[in-house]
């Protein structure tokens, strides 16, 4: 929300009282609390009829320092409220210092510092003493709108050419310097500033993070109202932020995905390519044995079969009942699609029509969302008469459950949690909580509460959604997709631009629909957009009016989805441990490449390629002709597709055809090649590869897991000029080695040795 009229006016009906000089300092040995007059204090009387912003200063993990601002502390906390995870490292505790008329508090790497002279004002300090970004003397405040809103605003510098990323997944440009960023979830498209996953968690340039701790609406202004600050605020008494330290993006959202959650690993299964019956297409089980039989004799591999909305009756989501004049036999007929090896996903949401049975039977007991007067909430869009399950009551939550259960005992493996962003505000919630509070957060009860289930009956590890809404903390639960986007080229490169924004808000992993979703691609689009779709953490095909099977859009496209769903097979040893590096550190499958090159300043504003986990760089085409334009950093690349060597830093102008695309492997690379290009989930250990690229002396392990349930082998890659060494433990099989990539006989081929 914008506040001013320019630099020197306040917008007319504002009232604004910012934070001038400290009054009153109390220090503990671990936290300090500053209490700010809104003037100058010359004389006693100066203290009367005037407020005090209380400033309290902590920390609530290693690396992470917290600011609470504070006008009236009386007001009521009716949640929810993110869950912070406590901090399970055994680093030393923060620690306060008073350095003259300066405070200071230390986490770690990160330290503040209030100078208790002169104009108000916070820096936050790196290991080495350099301010990353600080508070200005008009940068604590509380203001009133002229509606008589009560706004706690704040304000952190933003310094010569630093950049801003992330606040969700984000269609609009990459770097959100310029933008007004509210974090308010909205069923908005991809070619909106709307977003179904708002996160008040942003990422600079400069290596440190910023996560504002309000599940509710916060309006950032990136450099937009005040051109050098980026300012957010909300429309309540206090306001709580954390810088997050570097000084890497790396380090940034390792510490803030432990403090907000780090994401399941999703199971192997999942990672291979799902197929689904589209929206609003007419099918019954003959269409969906022909896919999956059109499939197959095309060489195409299918790991998951999708069931979207009209396995229902019209008008009646949700009853998770199957429609019986199409699905006469929902069980036979699932259990006919297992036995060809295929996982099954459903399309679920979190509103129940009049119609459905189920809505008389939630109305009286409870379990649906109420209106102050006790009516039940409804409206008629999407469903006519549609209620909205209350997740804040157990008992629905229960009750919800039982429901999927039954699907999941006729063989359902996963669940499509559709929508959970249009959540109304003039309600009344079980368990109290405030609604406005409540609209982001409806997303977060609504995934957790399936994805617990999956976990509970499937088994820990089993567990996957294809989610669409999201707040922080939403990445425990993956997998989350990209919402409805058009079928173009336009569309295809928004969606990467929001994958990028949401990885950098601290969720591994995400998916988009293979095509677009509106309308009908174009053949170009749609094959294009297949060698994308099978280079991301997750692969679906899935659209709106019209199928998605390969062969709608020409023979050439049904080579381009065999050509990269064998590749992404073949790649699943590498692909995995990418993943678990992401469940165990917060570091997205799908990188920006910032976060692999924070040190270069031409990778600081690229949005049309990435890298895929370390050593893959990706550079999807936009165009029909296949020309591409992208930036290859400092070193020797090699191409996985042809083997040519790419030497960086340099811009590349290339064409491609359909079966191909920028795909570059990086120098020092280890890649464990599996034999098996069937399926994702396969025994990577028979038959693997490393392919080592480069040369050089230096030393790399790589670990491919054994999904037989056998100890995970790890392989010591020691690199000596144009050969290697490579050791390996918890083995009983011979690997291949080759070396750059070759692998003809005697151009530095050879096997492991066991140690």
């Amino acid at each position: 929300m914008k506040f001013t009229d320019g630099f020197w006016l306040m917008r007319e009906g504002v009232r604004a009282s910012y934070a001038t000089e400290i009054r009153d300092l109390r220090v503990e040995a671990d936290r300090f609390t500053a209490y700010a007059a809104v003037k100058r204090v010359a004389a006693r009387g100066d203290t009367l009829n005037t407020p005090l912003i209380t400033v309290e200063c902590f920390s609530p993990a290693e690396g992470v320092i917290g600011v609470r601002t504070t006008h009236h502390a009386g007001k009521a906390r009716r949640g929810p409220d993110f869950t912070i995870l406590p901090d399970d490292t055994t680093a030393p505790a923060a620690r306060t210092r008073r350095d003259g008329a300066a405070t200071e508090l230390t986490s770690g790497p990160l330290t503040l510092r209030m100078d208790g002279e002169g104009p108000w004002g916070i820096s936050f300090l790196d290991a080495d003493g350099r301010r990353l970004t600080g508070v200005d003397p008009k940068g604590t405040a509380f203001a009133t709108a002229p509606d008589g809103t009560h706004h706690m605003i704040a304000q952190l510098a933003l310094d010569v050419g630093e950049y801003v990323y992330g606040l969700g997944e984000r269609f609009t440009p990459f770097v959100k310097n310029g933008q007004t960023v509210d974090i308010w979830q909205a069923d908005g498209g991809t070619s909106s500033e709307l977003a179904y996953k708002n996160i008040p968690f942003y990422l600079s340039s400069r290596g440190y993070g910023v996560f504002v701790n309000h599940p509710g609406k916060v309006s950032f202004e990136v450099g937009s109202e005040s051109v050098g600050q980026v300012q957010f605020s909300v429309e309540d008494q206090s306001l709580e932020y954390y810088i997050v330290a570097g000084p890497t993006p790396k380090d940034v959202l390792s510490r803030y995905t432990a403090l907000t959650g780090r994401p399941a690993l999703p199971p192997a299964w999942s990672f291979g390519l799902w197929l689904t019956t589209s929206f609003c297409t007419s099918y019954d089980e003959q269409t969906v044995t022909s896919f999956v039989d059109g499939m197959a004799e095309r060489g195409i591999p299918l790991s998951v079969f999708h069931f979207d909305c009209f396995w229902m009756r019209e008008y009646q989501w949700s009853d998770f009942l199957w429609d019986p004049e199409v699905f006469p036999d929902p069980e036979a007929m699932l259990a006919r699609l297992k036995e060809r090896g295929l996982r099954i996903s459903m399309w679920i949401n979190p509103y129940i029509a009049q119609k459905s049975a189920l809505f008389a039977e939630g109305a009286e007991r409870g379990y649906l969302v109420r209106r102050a007067n006790g009516d039940v909430w409804q409206w008629d869009l999407w469903q006519p008469g549609m209620a909205l399950v209350d997740f804040t009551n157990p008992a629905a939550r229960a009750w919800y459950n039982d429901k999927l259960r039954l699907l999941l005992d006729q063989g359902v493996d996963c669940f499509k949690t559709d929508f959970g962003e249009r959540i109304p505000t003039d309600v009344v919630w079980h368990d109290g909580s405030d609604p406005e509070r409540m609209h982001n957060y409806y997303a977060q009860i609504y995934n957790r509460t399936v994805f617990e289930l999956l976990e509970k009956e499937r088994g820990a590890g089993e567990a996957v959604l294809f989610a669409r809404s999201a707040t922080a903390g939403g990445q425990q639960f993956p997998v989350h997709w990209g919402g409805d986007c058009f079928a173009s080229f336009t569309a295809m490169a928004e969606s990467l631009r929001g994958g990028l924004s949401l990885s950098l808000s601290g969720f591994g992993f995400w998916s988009h629909d293979i095509g677009g979703f509106e309308g009908t691609p174009d053949p170009a689009v749609f094959k294009r957009w297949l060698a994308f779709g099978l280079l991301s953490s997750h692969s679906r095909l899935h659209g709106n009016v019209s199928y998605r099977v390969p062969w709608e859009f020409g023979e050439q496209a049904v080579d381009v989805a065999r050509k990269f769903t064998l590749l992404k097979h073949r790649l699943m040893p590498y692909l995995y441990g990418v993943a678990a590096e992401a469940h165990r550190t917060g570091i997205p499958m799908m990188r920006p490449m910032l976060v692999e090159f924070p040190g270069d300043p031409a990778c600081r504003t690229l949005d049309r390629q990435y890298m895929l986990g370390p050593d893959l760089l990706v550079a999807p085409v936009f165009t029909e002709d296949g020309e591409v334009e992208y930036y290859v950093p400092e070193g020797t690349w090699t191409s996985l597709l042809t083997g040519e060597r790419v030497t960086g830093p340099a811009w590349r102008h290339e064409t491609h055809g359909f079966d191909s695309l920028p795909l570059l492997v990086r120098d020092g690379a280890v890649l464990p090649w599996g034999a098996d290009d069937q399926r994702p989930d396969g025994d990577w250990l028979d038959g693997l590869t490393l392919r080592i690229f480069g040369t050089g002396t230096d030393a790399r392990t790589v670990t491919v897991p054994d999904l037989t349930g056998a100890p995970a082998v790890e392989f010591h890659v020691v690199r000596d000029g144009a050969g290697a060494r490579v050791t390996a433990e918890g083995a009983d099989r011979v690997f291949r080695v080759t070396v750059d990539g070759s692998d003809a006989a005697g151009e530095g081929t050879g096997t492991v040795v066991v140690a």
